[in-house]
């Protein structure tokens, strides 16, 4: 698929992130590609996945692009999305449209930086390059690095970002209005209403993972919520 097919797919559209690591309860492959499906039932315009095997799966039932990553820890480093080539050729084998990666300034197993791992990424794949940044001056870099979007996954993710309970509008509408490469907001995303401010503040598309697809979270927030009534009494 060729970058404006891609994102003529998706502009102002709903991504939906259906993963599940290996200590929940959902993880599985089979499991993830019935949530595709139901995503794409739902309205979704592309999926975001997590593992090889799971891209394949959902590839085989779901006509639409995925977003794919590989998160693996490493000893030598705290990037933990596709951080390294070898998850870069996982997410390209298993037949992803686009590759995620973390495009924090955190180094990247090796010592390796941001742009460096995406130098590498375009001279040994054919793949577009989707840099999940946590800042401002980290979505300027990857542009400048030959990332062909970034998204505002990671802000509230590493220690030098704003902590914020919800979504990082601010850095949204300024990425959106600076950038030049398309800016996808990503990130904390509850509600319906909170997806539409984030178009509405100008970012290309939205993706939205925990509030569709985790339903332990989801439990937990009601939960929480529920609790917090009956502790007033």
């Amino acid at each position: 698929m060729e970058k404006d097919e891609f994102l003529n797919n998706v502009y102002k559209g709903l991504i939906v992130s259906c993963q599940a690591l290996n200590t929940e309860p959902l993880y599985g492959s089979e499991i993830m590609a019935k949530m595709a499906t139901a995503a794409k039932m739902g309205g979704a315009v592309a999926i975001r996945a997590n593992y090889a095997q799971d891209i394949k799966a959902i590839k085989k039932v779901v006509n639409l692009p995925v977003i794919g990553l590989v998160k693996r820890d490493y000893d030598d480093s705290d990037a933990y999305i596709t951080p390294t080539l070898k998850e870069v050729k996982e997410v390209v084998e298993a037949g992803a449209e686009v590759v995620a990666i973390d495009a924090t300034d955190v180094l990247k197993p090796g010592g390796k930086t941001t742009a460096q791992l995406i130098k590498e990424i375009k001279e040994n794949f054919d793949i577009m390059i989707l840099a999940d940044i946590s800042t401002y001056e980290e979505a300027v870099k990857a542009q400048e690095a030959g990332a062909d979007f970034v998204s505002t996954t990671m802000s509230g993710y590493t220690p030098y970002s704003p902590q914020l309970e919800g979504p990082d509008f601010k850095l949204m509408a300024r990425l959106s209005q600076d950038l030049v490469i398309p800016v996808f907001g990503e990130g904390r995303i509850w509600t319906p209403e909170e997806a539409v401010k984030a178009l509405e503040l100008g970012v290309h598309a939205v993706i939205v993972g925990t509030a569709i697809t985790r339903p332990r979270e989801i439990t937990q927030r009601f939960a929480k919520a529920v609790a917090s009534v009956s502790n007033k009494e």
